[in-house]
């Protein structure tokens, strides 16, 4: 890694890169944490039960340390390589995507002219299938508290985000029953009392488009009513943050059961109108 000459000697940063059968990009990955101008950075890479090339192409770098799992989904991933981190800051990074050369100190630096902060995150530059292409107006990346704002769809980046390891891990990590949108319940959660802070410079590259990604998936809201309802029932919002989640589950839960019924599966509809039901 290229020393910087500031903050060479800063806080151990541990960056987690969770990654199952991503082969074919993983390589790039990997080298964009090493070209960053922060020197004080462990990488650990979770192989999360891949079958394909990752193994081989994991053991090609000495300069990282790597975990292998049986297949348990990208959260257990994320948490197991938190677990063994030993930086006072974390920051993930998706397989898939890549970072500027001067995404960690660019963070760090705020971190340092803001100390209370918890968590920040940086913008990003979008590519879908080797094109760039421009986020729409709704998915525009706000800063500080947006609570109410993240209900609607997930407005912070795993690969953008760095934070102190001490409060991801009194926030309780990612969920691991989740199958997908943990990065949407974690945010929920942070954002409940605690602002995410945005740098406004571009220092991810987030790539998309390709086959095996989840938030491609269809069928995501199941899990985002999931999520709102663990909030509801465990009572931490406040009577605005209650009102607006309640008026958002209802919504979710309107559209994916009108989907579940035009698909025949009655029994789904009918369990997602009576979610719905439960919180009026």
């Amino acid at each position: 890694m290229r020393s910087n000459k500031n903050l060479s000697d800063g806080p151990l940063v541990s960056v987690i890169i969770p990654t199952y059968n991503r082969g074919w990009v993983l390589r790039e990955a990997i080298e964009s944490v090493l070209a960053q101008d922060y020197a004080n950075v462990e990488l650990i890479a979770v192989d999360d039960g891949s079958t394909d090339d990752t193994p081989g192409i994991l053991a090609a770098f000495n300069r990282v340390t790597v975990l292998h799992q049986s297949n348990r989904g990208v959260s257990a991933a994320r948490n197991s390589g938190v677990a063994h981190a030993r930086g006072q800051f974390i920051a993930f990074l998706d397989s898939d995507d890549l970072w500027m050369p001067e995404k960690l100190s660019v963070q760090l630096d705020f971190f340092q002219n803001n100390p209370k902060t918890m968590i920040c995150q940086t913008q990003e530059i979008w590519v879908r299938n080797g094109r760039r292409v421009n986020s729409g107006k709704r998915h525009q990346k706000p800063s500080g508290m947006f609570f109410e704002r993240s209900l609607e769809l997930c407005l912070v980046s795993p690969s953008a985000v760095m934070m102190r390891k001490t409060f991801f891990t009194g926030m309780g990590g990612f969920d691991e029953q989740l199958l997908a949108c943990e990065d949407y319940d974690l945010w929920l959660r942070i954002g409940v009392n605690h602002p995410i802070f945005l740098i406004d410079r571009p220092l991810i590259v987030k790539r998309g488009g390709h086959a095996d990604q989840l938030s491609a998936g269809i069928g995501l809201d199941k899990y985002r009513i999931q999520s709102i309802t663990k909030l509801l029932d465990i009572g931490v919002l406040s009577p605005e943050q209650e009102k607006a989640a309640v008026c958002v589950l209802k919504d979710k839960c309107r559209v994916y059961a009108g989907g579940c019924h035009k698909r025949g599966r009655l029994r789904e509809a009918a369990y997602y109108r009576s979610i719905s039901d439960a919180y009026c």
